[in-house]
Protein backbone atom coordinates (compact mmCIF):
# COMPACT_ATOMS: atom_id res chain seq x y z
CA UNK A 1 0.00 0.00 0.00
CA UNK A 2 1.81 3.18 -1.04
CA UNK A 3 1.98 6.66 1.30
CA UNK A 4 -0.51 8.05 -1.41
CA UNK A 5 -3.00 5.81 -0.46
CA UNK A 6 -2.64 5.50 3.10
CA UNK A 7 -5.87 7.49 4.57
CA UNK A 8 -5.46 10.61 7.10
CA UNK A 9 -7.22 8.94 9.12
CA UNK A 10 -5.34 5.24 8.79
CA UNK A 11 -2.16 7.41 9.48
CA UNK A 12 -3.81 8.85 12.33
CA UNK A 13 -4.48 5.24 13.80
CA UNK A 14 -0.71 4.10 12.73
CA UNK A 15 0.47 6.86 15.06
CA UNK A 16 -1.09 5.73 17.94
CA UNK A 17 -1.05 2.16 17.32
CA UNK A 18 1.59 1.46 14.85
CA UNK A 19 4.56 0.48 17.06
CA UNK A 20 3.06 -1.94 18.56
CA UNK A 21 1.27 -3.04 15.44
CA UNK A 22 4.61 -3.56 13.59
CA UNK A 23 6.61 -5.22 17.03
CA UNK A 24 3.34 -8.08 16.77
CA UNK A 25 4.12 -8.39 13.25
CA UNK A 26 7.73 -8.91 13.36
CA UNK A 27 7.10 -11.39 16.36
CA UNK A 28 4.85 -13.71 14.48
CA UNK A 29 7.62 -13.27 11.30
CA UNK A 30 5.27 -11.11 9.24
CA UNK A 31 6.64 -8.36 7.20
CA UNK A 32 4.06 -5.66 6.19
CA UNK A 33 3.62 -3.91 2.87
CA UNK A 34 4.35 -0.63 4.19
CA UNK A 35 6.49 -0.62 7.70
CA UNK A 36 5.93 3.31 7.79
CA UNK A 37 2.21 2.40 7.91
CA UNK A 38 1.64 -1.32 9.54
CA UNK A 39 -1.39 -0.96 10.00
CA UNK A 40 -3.77 -0.80 6.58
CA UNK A 41 -6.83 1.33 5.84
CA UNK A 42 -9.19 -1.68 6.21
CA UNK A 43 -7.83 -2.68 9.71
CA UNK A 44 -7.88 0.98 10.86
CA UNK A 45 -11.24 1.64 9.88
CA UNK A 46 -12.40 -1.74 11.71
CA UNK A 47 -10.21 -0.69 14.84
CA UNK A 48 -12.33 3.00 14.69
CA UNK A 49 -15.77 0.39 14.34
CA UNK A 50 -14.80 -1.88 17.14
CA UNK A 51 -13.27 0.90 19.80
CA UNK A 52 -17.08 3.25 18.52
CA UNK A 53 -19.29 0.05 19.23
CA UNK A 54 -17.53 -0.25 22.60
CA UNK A 55 -17.96 3.38 23.61
CA UNK A 56 -21.09 3.43 22.21
CA UNK A 57 -22.94 -0.01 24.01
CA UNK A 58 -20.82 0.92 27.22
CA UNK A 59 -22.35 4.61 27.00
CA UNK A 60 -26.45 2.63 26.41
CA UNK A 61 -25.67 0.15 29.07
CA UNK A 62 -26.01 3.20 31.57
CA UNK A 63 -29.40 4.28 30.28
CA UNK A 64 -31.04 1.26 29.86
CA UNK A 65 -34.43 1.37 31.89
CA UNK A 66 -37.30 -0.84 32.36
CA UNK A 67 -39.73 1.97 33.15
CA UNK A 68 -38.70 4.82 30.53
CA UNK A 69 -36.62 3.25 27.75
CA UNK A 70 -35.23 5.79 25.69
CA UNK A 71 -35.14 6.64 21.76
CA UNK A 72 -31.56 5.09 21.69
CA UNK A 73 -32.47 1.67 24.07
CA UNK A 74 -36.01 1.79 21.53
CA UNK A 75 -33.90 1.91 18.43
CA UNK A 76 -31.59 -1.19 19.71
CA UNK A 77 -34.43 -3.29 20.62
CA UNK A 78 -35.94 -2.76 17.10
CA UNK A 79 -32.80 -4.19 15.52
CA UNK A 80 -33.49 -7.42 17.95
CA UNK A 81 -37.35 -7.78 17.46
CA UNK A 82 -39.70 -5.88 15.50
CA UNK A 83 -43.49 -5.74 14.44
CA UNK A 84 -42.19 -6.53 11.16
CA UNK A 85 -40.49 -10.30 12.38
CA UNK A 86 -36.73 -9.33 11.05
CA UNK A 87 -34.75 -8.42 14.29
CA UNK A 88 -31.98 -10.90 15.14
CA UNK A 89 -33.86 -12.41 17.41
CA UNK A 90 -37.04 -13.07 15.15
CA UNK A 91 -34.97 -14.07 12.52
CA UNK A 92 -33.08 -16.63 14.90
CA UNK A 93 -36.32 -18.06 16.75
CA UNK A 94 -38.13 -18.40 13.38
CA UNK A 95 -35.24 -20.62 11.70
CA UNK A 96 -33.29 -21.98 14.31
CA UNK A 97 -36.43 -22.45 16.86
CA UNK A 98 -35.77 -24.05 20.23
CA UNK A 99 -32.97 -22.93 22.18
CA UNK A 100 -31.79 -20.83 19.37
CA UNK A 101 -31.48 -17.82 21.98
CA UNK A 102 -27.67 -18.78 22.39
CA UNK A 103 -27.07 -17.96 19.28
CA UNK A 104 -28.46 -14.35 19.55
CA UNK A 105 -25.27 -12.81 21.18
CA UNK A 106 -22.88 -13.97 18.18
CA UNK A 107 -25.76 -13.26 15.34
CA UNK A 108 -26.01 -9.47 16.51
CA UNK A 109 -22.61 -8.97 17.02
CA UNK A 110 -21.87 -9.69 13.54
CA UNK A 111 -25.16 -8.16 11.99
CA UNK A 112 -24.25 -4.85 13.69
CA UNK A 113 -20.20 -5.00 13.23
CA UNK A 114 -21.16 -5.61 9.26
CA UNK A 115 -23.41 -2.66 9.31
CA UNK A 116 -21.09 -0.43 10.86
CA UNK A 117 -18.45 -1.33 8.67
CA UNK A 118 -20.95 -1.06 5.89
CA UNK A 119 -22.01 2.21 6.93
CA UNK A 120 -18.71 4.38 7.70
CA UNK A 121 -17.85 5.08 4.16
CA UNK A 122 -20.33 7.76 4.75
CA UNK A 123 -18.23 10.10 6.29
CA UNK A 124 -15.53 11.78 4.90
CA UNK A 125 -12.50 10.64 4.64
CA UNK A 126 -13.40 7.18 5.54
CA UNK A 127 -13.87 3.51 3.84
CA UNK A 128 -16.22 0.80 4.37
CA UNK A 129 -13.93 -2.21 5.54
CA UNK A 130 -15.99 -4.76 3.93
CA UNK A 131 -15.24 -3.09 0.69
CA UNK A 132 -12.00 -5.05 1.28
CA UNK A 133 -12.69 -8.71 0.54
CA UNK A 134 -10.31 -9.80 4.21
CA UNK A 135 -12.88 -8.70 6.15
CA UNK A 136 -16.03 -10.21 4.57
CA UNK A 137 -13.84 -12.90 4.64
CA UNK A 138 -13.33 -12.99 7.96
CA UNK A 139 -16.36 -12.74 9.07
CA UNK A 140 -17.39 -15.75 7.01
CA UNK A 141 -15.32 -17.90 8.29
CA UNK A 142 -16.21 -17.14 11.87
CA UNK A 143 -19.72 -17.80 10.68
CA UNK A 144 -18.51 -21.17 9.37
CA UNK A 145 -16.84 -22.20 12.38
CA UNK A 146 -19.52 -21.54 14.43
CA UNK A 147 -22.39 -23.03 12.91
CA UNK A 148 -20.13 -26.30 12.08
CA UNK A 149 -19.16 -26.48 15.93
CA UNK A 150 -22.45 -25.89 17.17
CA UNK A 151 -23.96 -28.82 14.75
CA UNK A 152 -21.26 -31.09 16.17
CA UNK A 153 -22.50 -29.94 19.36
CA UNK A 154 -26.07 -30.95 18.90
CA UNK A 155 -25.43 -33.99 17.00
CA UNK A 156 -22.06 -34.98 17.90
CA UNK A 157 -19.39 -36.20 15.85
CA UNK A 158 -21.04 -39.16 14.44
CA UNK A 159 -24.30 -37.64 13.62
CA UNK A 160 -23.70 -34.06 12.66
CA UNK A 161 -21.41 -36.31 9.37
CA UNK A 162 -24.23 -38.44 9.00
CA UNK A 163 -26.11 -34.93 8.34
CA UNK A 164 -23.62 -34.82 5.35
CA UNK A 165 -24.55 -38.47 3.92
CA UNK A 166 -28.25 -37.88 2.17
CA UNK A 167 -30.79 -40.11 3.07
CA UNK A 168 -29.73 -42.84 0.22
CA UNK A 169 -26.83 -45.00 1.49
CA UNK A 170 -25.79 -45.97 -1.62
CA UNK A 171 -25.18 -42.60 -2.91
CA UNK A 172 -23.46 -41.38 0.87
CA UNK A 173 -19.92 -41.01 -0.90
CA UNK A 174 -20.98 -38.83 -3.56
CA UNK A 175 -23.56 -36.71 -1.33
CA UNK A 176 -20.87 -36.42 1.21
CA UNK A 177 -18.29 -34.79 -1.52
CA UNK A 178 -21.10 -32.84 -2.42
CA UNK A 179 -21.82 -31.29 1.23
CA UNK A 180 -18.82 -31.12 1.83
CA UNK A 181 -18.00 -28.85 -1.34
CA UNK A 182 -21.15 -27.06 -0.37
CA UNK A 183 -20.30 -25.88 3.01
CA UNK A 184 -17.30 -24.67 2.24
CA UNK A 185 -18.66 -22.84 -0.56
CA UNK A 186 -20.48 -21.11 1.72
CA UNK A 187 -17.38 -19.51 2.81
CA UNK A 188 -17.11 -18.21 -0.95
CA UNK A 189 -20.63 -16.92 -1.43
CA UNK A 190 -20.57 -15.00 1.80
CA UNK A 191 -17.63 -13.15 1.29
CA UNK A 192 -18.20 -12.10 -2.09
CA UNK A 193 -21.88 -11.10 -1.79
CA UNK A 194 -20.97 -8.89 0.71
CA UNK A 195 -17.32 -7.68 -0.22
CA UNK A 196 -18.46 -7.33 -3.99
CA UNK A 197 -21.34 -5.34 -3.42
CA UNK A 198 -19.86 -2.47 -1.07
CA UNK A 199 -16.73 -2.34 -3.45
CA UNK A 200 -18.87 -1.98 -6.53
CA UNK A 201 -20.67 0.45 -4.44
CA UNK A 202 -18.00 2.37 -3.87
CA UNK A 203 -16.95 2.78 -7.04
CA UNK A 204 -20.32 3.92 -8.51
CA UNK A 205 -20.14 6.58 -6.13
CA UNK A 206 -16.49 8.02 -6.56
CA UNK A 207 -16.75 7.43 -9.95
CA UNK A 208 -20.04 9.38 -10.45
CA UNK A 209 -18.65 12.56 -8.71
CA UNK A 210 -15.97 12.75 -10.39
CA UNK A 211 -18.02 12.87 -13.28
CA UNK A 212 -20.81 15.07 -12.27
CA UNK A 213 -17.83 17.69 -10.48
CA UNK A 214 -16.52 17.64 -14.13
CA UNK A 215 -19.78 18.14 -15.71
CA UNK A 216 -20.12 21.12 -13.46
CA UNK A 217 -16.44 22.57 -14.08
CA UNK A 218 -17.05 22.26 -17.66
CA UNK A 219 -20.59 24.13 -17.59
CA UNK A 220 -19.16 26.62 -15.35
CA UNK A 221 -15.96 27.21 -17.95
CA UNK A 222 -18.41 28.11 -20.75
CA UNK A 223 -21.26 29.74 -19.23
CA UNK A 224 -21.98 31.77 -16.41
CA UNK A 225 -25.38 30.20 -15.82
CA UNK A 226 -23.32 27.53 -15.74
CA UNK A 227 -23.18 27.68 -11.94
CA UNK A 228 -26.81 26.65 -11.72
CA UNK A 229 -25.61 23.32 -12.58
CA UNK A 230 -24.18 23.46 -9.02
CA UNK A 231 -27.15 20.98 -8.04
CA UNK A 232 -26.02 18.15 -9.55
CA UNK A 233 -22.20 17.86 -8.22
CA UNK A 234 -24.56 18.51 -4.78
CA UNK A 235 -27.65 16.72 -5.50
CA UNK A 236 -26.27 13.29 -7.11
CA UNK A 237 -23.83 12.22 -4.10
CA UNK A 238 -26.89 12.87 -1.81
CA UNK A 239 -28.75 10.39 -3.42
CA UNK A 240 -25.92 7.82 -3.91
CA UNK A 241 -25.22 8.43 -0.34
CA UNK A 242 -28.92 7.37 0.55
CA UNK A 243 -28.32 4.23 -2.01
CA UNK A 244 -25.52 3.71 0.08
CA UNK A 245 -27.48 3.55 3.37
CA UNK A 246 -29.71 1.20 1.56
CA UNK A 247 -27.20 -0.85 0.36
CA UNK A 248 -25.41 -1.35 4.01
CA UNK A 249 -28.48 -1.95 5.23
CA UNK A 250 -29.39 -4.46 3.29
CA UNK A 251 -25.61 -6.71 2.57
CA UNK A 252 -25.95 -6.72 6.67
CA UNK A 253 -29.07 -8.41 6.46
CA UNK A 254 -28.45 -10.79 4.09
CA UNK A 255 -25.44 -12.02 5.34
CA UNK A 256 -27.02 -12.65 8.45
CA UNK A 257 -30.11 -13.97 7.84
CA UNK A 258 -28.00 -16.75 6.00
CA UNK A 259 -25.74 -16.99 8.20
CA UNK A 260 -29.23 -17.82 10.56
CA UNK A 261 -30.33 -20.19 7.75
CA UNK A 262 -26.85 -22.08 8.14
CA UNK A 263 -27.36 -22.12 11.79
CA UNK A 264 -30.51 -23.49 11.37
CA UNK A 265 -29.55 -26.27 9.28
CA UNK A 266 -26.75 -27.12 11.12
CA UNK A 267 -28.61 -28.22 14.23
CA UNK A 268 -31.66 -28.95 12.78
CA UNK A 269 -33.11 -32.72 13.51
CA UNK A 270 -33.77 -33.99 9.85
CA UNK A 271 -31.64 -32.35 6.64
Amino acid sequence: MGEEQVLSVTKWVNWLLGKPALWILRAVHVRPANPEYPISNFFAMELIVFAFAIVFFLWLRRRLSVDKPGATQQSMELFLTNSMGVGVKDLVDDVVGHGGERHIPLMGSIAMFILLCNLLALIPGFMSPTADVTVPLACAVVVFLYYNWYGVRHHGPLGYGKTLLGPVWWLSPLMFLIETISHFARILSLTVRLWANMMVGELIYITFLALTMGLFIFAVHHSPAGYLSGIIPVGIPLALDLFHVFEAILQAFIFTILAIIYMGLAVAEEH
